[in-house]
């Protein structure tokens, strides 16, 4: 996947670029169900990352007529947090490749980065009310 380009969704067959506005994602989606959440936040169900089905989060910045600068990868329920963590990961490496960098202890799970050009991604798991996942790809 060439992140310079963008982020390639697999089912809905979508090439999702960067540094697009709102307006342009709505048209992007024109066929397929996208949820505006708030301003500068949209989020719908697809299956992208090597064949892992999951809710997609597009932000953008500033909120009020922005561009798209991150993705939020996440599920509607974590009823197994460390399966969950395990298949986002295989999934990222499947992707992406071995992390560019790991570092431990993120409550009990390890934290993965990757850097790739001008785009970062980042696997962690942090306490907040509880455990919590986080797989983002920011673009620079």
């Amino acid at each position: 996947m060439n992140l310079e380009e963008g982020f390639k969704i697999e089912r809905p067959d979508l090439l999702i670029p960067w540094k697009i506005r709102e307006n342009q994602l709505i048209v992007l989606f024109k066929d397929y169900p996208l949820r505006h959440v708030t301003s500068g936040y949209f989020t719908t169900s697809c299956v992208s990352l090597c064949g892992l089905s999951h809710e997609l989060g597009f932000h953008f910045h500033p909120r009020d007529e922005g561009v798209l600068v991150e993705l939020e990868f996440f599920r509607q329920a974590y009823p197994d947090q460390a399966a969950s963590f395990h298949e986002f990961q295989m999934h990222l490496e499947a992707t992406f490749g071995p992390p560019s960098a790991t570092s431990s202890d993120s409550d009990g799970f390890p934290s993965h980065f990757w850097s790739v050009g001008g785009t970062s991604i980042r696997h962690v798991v942090f306490d907040r009310f509880g455990p919590e996942e986080h797989v983002r790809i920011q673009h620079a």
